[in-house]
């Protein structure tokens, strides 16, 4: 079964009306069976695997707390470790690399048949195994306290609003909310998660839904397409993705802010970013964070000189891109993203260079202009890696784009292009200059009234069509 926008709107009213009522454990024990339900939605076989790796890192935490001998505490950590990446690895690259060297043996004359077998990918996989992860490997170091209660870890690794596609959990963060009695639900509390919903599911369903069709056809046959259909198809895939996914966070965080749980920020306007290093600050940022914190930072981060820095930088991205799906086109994506943050790191490093000044995230004034388009060009550019489902495919689309490729030209979809580019545009200014990711809580309620009915009315325009599958479900 197909999660969508839909079974989610039915299943979390059923949840919030009894919720509650209950105390805290109950409180609690409510989320953990709806969000096991809400798994067991898609496919009840693989809620075992979130069961079995729930209880090794539960069990090992608890371990690592007690344990003095180091060398038994780093092999308690190597099975919590092990069984994670082993679990991701198996069921997620099996059939990528089965494949790939299959590939290869074709390439050098051998013959060479894939198995029958195709491993099927549980969905959210990627996610709850780094939630479980960072938990081990902060017991570990003795960052955190480990759970006291099977039941509060268990509800931290499941909690079905960001159990499918983040943001990424971190322990340190959620785990005493879990932990400890929620308040009771206040007016503004919300008022605010409500808000977040519906410009989640506006800029899913009206943004990255409508886009969706013509990306598609752009995509999969490149070789008919003008060269500014291919350009403009470029262009909305990435307003697809960021619509896609921060809809979805939107929605994920809205829907827990309702239950009282407060998750962490995953999108802050990235396409106003100036550099990239500015956009990995603001981009799947729980990813961003968990990347540099359990694997650039590990490796030795930018401590020692600058050839083991950028080689780390490039190791992170590359094996950030081959999280996001196992293919050769999302390690391309990884590393043109490596080398853009170490071209940048080069540049303000050098003699004469701006240091660091510009890296942080404020007000977008006209003299981010310039900088945040030219970025935007170089992360579209990336994009037609990550969409593409093969080297060929996305080569097709850049040779007929710097060849200005004749073809259909589908002037409709571009006059939508440019208009939902302008909506997003204003929407991620209007909340980086109000600093809020709610700033339409601030005006007037007839104004409010009028832009929640536009949400509302452009919602119900583009859901009519066939359902689109959120993009990081997949991965």
């Amino acid at each position: 079964m197909v999660f969508n926008s839909l079974q989610y709107a039915v299943f979390f009213p059923l949840v919030f009306a009894a919720y509650w009522q209950l105390q805290r454990r109950g409180q609690n024990l409510l989320l953990l069976l709806a969000s096991w339900f809400f798994y067991a939605m898609w496919d009840w076989r693989f809620l075992g695997l979130m069961l079995l790796t729930t209880g090794v890192d539960y069990s090992v935490g608890r371990y690592l707390a007690m344990q003095e001998d180091e060398r038994k505490r780093k092999l308690a950590f190597g099975l919590s470790l092990g069984l994670n990446l082993t679990v991701l690895g198996f069921f997620k690259y099996f059939n990528f690399f089965i494949g790939s060297a299959a590939d290869l043996l074709r390439a050098v004359g051998l013959d060479a048949s894939e198995p029958t077998l195709r491993v099927l990918l549980p969905v959210g996989i990627s996610f709850y195994t780094f939630h479980g992860i960072s938990y081990t490997f902060d017991v570990f170091r003795r960052d955190i306290e480990p759970a006291n209660d099977l039941l509060d870890f268990a509800v931290f690794v499941a909690f079905f609003p960001q159990l499918v596609a983040g943001p990424i959990g971190r322990a340190h963060i959620q785990l005493p909310q879990f932990e400890h009695e929620r308040p009771p639900l206040r007016w503004e509390q919300a008022r605010s998660g409500l808000c977040l919903i519906l410009l989640g599911l506006f800029k899913k369903v009206a943004i990255a839904d409508a886009l969706a069709p013509f990306v598609d056809r752009t995509f999969t046959e490149p070789g008919r397409a003008s060269w500014i259909s291919l350009l403009g198809g470029a262009y909305a895939f990435a307003l697809q993705i960021y619509g896609d996914f921060a809809g979805y966070s939107d929605v994920a965080r809205g829907s827990s802010r309702l239950l009282g749980i407060e998750l962490p920020l995953n999108f802050e306007q990235p396409y106003l970013s100036r550099n990239m290093t500015v956009f990995w600050r603001t981009w799947h940022i729980s990813l961003s964070n968990w990347l540099r914190d359990y694997l650039y930072i590990p490796l030795g981060g930018n401590r020692g000189s600058r050839t083991r820095t950028y080689r780390n930088l490039m190791l992170t991205m590359v094996l950030g891109g081959l999280w996001h799906g196992a293919a050769w086109t999302f390690v391309a994506w990884g590393l043109l993203h490596g080398l853009y943050l170490c071209a940048h790191r080069a540049f303000t490093e050098r003699p004469g260079g701006a240091g660091n000044a510009h890296n942080g995230v404020g007000r977008f004034t006209w003299g981010d202009v310039l900088p945040a388009i030219g970025t935007f060009q170089l992360v579209v550019f990336a994009w037609i890696f990550f969409r593409s489902a093969s080297f060929a495919q996305a080569f097709d689309v850049i040779t007929g784009i710097l060849t200005l490729q004749g073809g259909t030209t589908e002037v409709g979809s571009l006059f939508l292009v440019a208009v939902l580019g302008i909506v997003t545009i204003a929407i991620d200014i209007t909340q980086r200059n109000n600093d809020t990711h709610t700033p339409m809580l601030a005006l007037r309620p007839v104004l409010q009234g009028a832009l929640y009915g536009a949400f509302v009315v452009a919602i119900i325009l583009f859901s009519g069509g066939e359902t689109v599958p959120f993009i990081y479900f997949q991965f």
